[in-house]
């Protein structure tokens, strides 16, 4: 039987891919030089994939 994880663990998770997706989007918009509706969509969904493979990299490394 599994244990259902802490909310502050999943608040804590949350919390790190919310940042990570800020500062990828952030990035993101530093560097593009027009933005249009697409463009916007598209670089929203790769800052949130760039968050998840973030969180599991430092999860990998930390063995957290």
């Amino acid at each position: 039987m599994t244990r259902r994880p802490a909310t502050r663990t999943v608040l804590l998770a949350a919390g790190e891919l919310l940042a990570w997706w800020a500062a990828l989007a952030l990035l993101w918009l530093v560097l593009v030089s027009t933005v249009d509706t697409l463009e916007r969509i598209v670089g929203a969904s790769c800052a949130a994939l760039g968050a998840l493979l973030a969180r599991a990299g430092r999860r990998a490394v930390t063995w957290r």
